[in-house]
Formats: C-alpha cells, structure tokens, sequence
C-alpha cells in the first residue's frame, strides 16, 4: 500500500480470550502494518479489525460462515470485494476482520516445529492478504499469495514457511 500516512490508518485488535498477552497485540500491529506497507494500493484512511480469541469462539464462527464445525487458525472477513478497494481508497475505508485462534496457532507452530510468533505473524499476514482479496484456491493464486506473504514475513525477520527441512542420507 502506498500509503505514506499510516497514522490515518487504525489497526483494532481485541482480546477474546485470557491466553493472548500484549506482546502478541504488537505482533498484530507490526504484521498488519507491514502488509499495508507493502502493498501498491493508495488509501488514505481506514481500520482492520483483529479479535484474538479461543478455538471455542473460531468454531462458533467458522461454522456458521463457512459451514465448517471446527477450530481454524486463522478467518477473515472483507468488507469490500477486491475491484472496490481502489476505487473507495480515497475515502475511509474498513477493510474487515481477522480473527485469530489461539490454541490451534499453538499447536500447529508446535506440529510445524515453528516458533509461536513466527507463526502468528505468518497467519496474520495471510489473513490481511485476504482482506485485500487474495486467495489460494487456484494453484497460480495460491503461488502468488504465498510469493507475498514470503516477501512480507523477511521483512519482518520471519523466515520462509513453506520452506521444509531437508533430511541428508
């Protein structure tokens, strides 16, 4: 985003769940900042929204948007498909919701032998990425997306995470 302003730009992150602390308010911050940044739109003003809650409060949700009764990591919820983006960029602009499960995040970056902060920034930039419209249902978008979302985490000293450990014989 070329956005040169960013104080007119708020990030509101609410707590849900006791398990979330403030050091991981500010990862929330520096991620969603970094995608701001690093994108090529031009909006002058506007907010994402990212609730920091429990696998109970991510299943609530993801059931009922998306018919799926299970915890997720991550869901975003835009508020403005992508071709309109642009076109309100001048005015204030909510781009949406990201809402963050703390016990799945734990236990995936544990599975994935990630730290917990490098995989939370990883899923916050990948749930802001969708609220600007990007997906990874085709293999082409999908490769575009993760492209980004690598180029975004280095900024931010996060190493590559698609990248796997290579076993020597």
């Amino acid at each position: 985003m070329t956005n040169k302003n960013m104080d007119n730009f708020e990030i509101d992150v609410s707590v849900q769940s006791g398990q979330w602390s403030s050091a991981h308010e500010t990862l929330v911050q520096r991620a969603v900042q970094c995608v701001l940044q690093g994108l090529t739109y031009t909006i002058q003003s506007g907010e994402v929204s990212a609730v920091l809650a429990d696998d109970n409060f991510v299943q609530a949700l993801n059931n009922e948007y998306r018919g799926k009764n299970k915890p997720t990591n991550v869901l975003s919820f835009p508020q403005n498909e992508p071709d309109e983006i642009e076109i309100q960029a001048q005015s204030f602009l909510s781009l949406g919701d990201i809402i963050l499960a703390f016990e799945t995040i734990e236990r995936e970056a544990e599975e994935q032998n990630k730290s917990f902060n490098d995989h939370l920034m990883h899923l916050i930039i990948h749930g802001t990425l969708h609220l600007f419209g990007y997906d990874h249902i085709d293999d082409q978008d999908a490769e575009k997306m993760e492209a980004l979302e690598i180029k975004l985490l280095e900024k931010l000293g996060v190493k590559n995470p698609y990248e796997t450990e290579k076993c020597v014989a």
